[in-house]
């Protein structure tokens, strides 16, 4: 068991190893022009949720266990009540249905759905069912938050699954007790949505960002007329936009193509703490610090190297920094660190001498403790 834990780890750390070398590859790349569209929307503009409670028909014989969900024969049998089949209480109480399955629906109404449109559902069973693999869903109104009926479904079941059982033994593939129906609902009513009320039109960020607002703001008065775009807050620019439909959604067109000069993000690091992962960006730095955990110790020294360009070449000076990284592996030993290395450098070196993700994880929060890690610190 050890033996194969330590070659699943050194393959784990391997990936990790590959994901810094990317990210400090991305690190270099120039500032690229972004899409007003891709960084905000407008707001009201949005999809809406819808669920409903149904029953899928024709499993075999992989439905639910009634005599452990009363509700699944209780539904079956209002529905055939509906169909104008009666069933005595006592005959209904004591069905053994094993083609049936109780489920849940779901599924998003996308903004400016119209009626007759049709949306794709997700199913999934309630009950104990052990497959849904080739049932049918039967008529299943959808409602959203107000209780209102927004979608009709109903059709045949997709489930991206496979089980097998022979003597004694069980093979299953993938999960066997939810699926998908592309174009499986009906939409029976609009969403009313206020792209076209009121003189203005509100954009709200993805993210909340000064920087990126007052851009935003910019552009838009810059390319499309002045004084029309006033940044609100962090994450809230108010536009004013023509009345008439048509024109306004002509505006809205060109404004979302308007290109933007993309901002460095705050310095953040975020750790998952199940799987050992560390996702930074390039804003991360650290600060001068001394670090011991165990018997792990790296020393990163970074001097200045300047590049300088031939005579009448036009080109401009440039002082870059030059990273020299010392692994050793001695107990406890103290490092000092020198300058201000960047994070991916303390990772890159975690990784090659083979750190475990809960060394990584008390090493950075740690770091992070003493004031010398330069960004936000997210565990999830």
């Amino acid at each position: 068991m050890t033996a194969h834990t330590n070659v699943s780890s050194k393959k784990a750390w391997m990936r990790l190893i590959h994901l810094g070398v990317a990210l400090s590859f991305l690190i270099t790349l120039p500032a690229h022009a972004l899409r007003i569209k891709e960084i905000a929307g407008v707001q009201g503009v949005r999809s809406n949720q819808l669920t409903g409670y149904g029953l899928v028909v024709g499993l075999d014989g992989t439905g639910d266990q009634t005599t452990q969900m009363p509700y699944t024969t209780q539904s079956l049998a209002n529905y055939l009540q509906q169909m104008g089949v009666q069933l005595p209480a006592s005959v209904a109480s004591s069905l053994q249905l094993k083609n049936v399955a109780a489920v849940i629906v779901t599924a998003q109404l996308p903004a400016f759905a119209q009626p007759g449109q049709m949306i794709d559902v997700n199913v999934s069973s309630m009950g104990n069912a052990k497959s849904l693999k080739g049932g049918t869903l039967i008529v299943t109104p959808l409602r959203g938050a107000d209780g209102e009926i927004y979608a009709m479904a109903q059709g045949n079941m997709v489930v991206a699954g496979a089980g097998a059982a022979a003597g004694g033994s069980k093979v299953q593939i993938n999960h066997l007790s939810a699926g998908r129906i592309p174009e499986g609902a009906q939409v029976e009513r609009a969403v009313p949505t206020p792209l076209q009320e009121g003189e203005f039109i509100s954009l709200g960020l993805n993210s909340s960002d000064y920087q990126t607002a007052r851009r935003v703001a910019n552009v838009i008065n810059t390319k499309l007329g002045s004084g029309l775009a006033n940044a609100i807050d962090g994450r809230t620019v108010q536009v004013r936009a023509p009345r008439d439909p048509n024109a306004r959604v002509n505006f809205l067109a060109d404004l979302e193509e308007l290109p933007l000069e993309a901002t460095i993000p705050a310095a953040k690091v975020v750790i998952n703490s199940r799987t050992g992962s560390v996702v930074l960006n390039q804003a991360v730095t650290l600060g001068p610090c001394a670090i011991a955990h165990g018997n792990l110790s790296i020393s990163i020294s970074s001097t200045p190297v300047i590049s300088q360009p031939n005579a009448l070449s036009g080109g401009q000076t440039v002082v870059a920094q030059k990273s020299d990284i010392e692994i050793k592996n001695e107990p406890g030993k103290v490092i000092q660190m020198q300058a201000s290395p960047q994070l991916t450098d303390v990772v890159r070196a975690l990784n090659t001498l083979g750190a475990t993700p809960q060394d990584l994880l008390a090493i950075l929060q740690a770091i992070k403790s003493a004031g010398a890690l330069n960004a936000e610190l997210e565990v999830i």
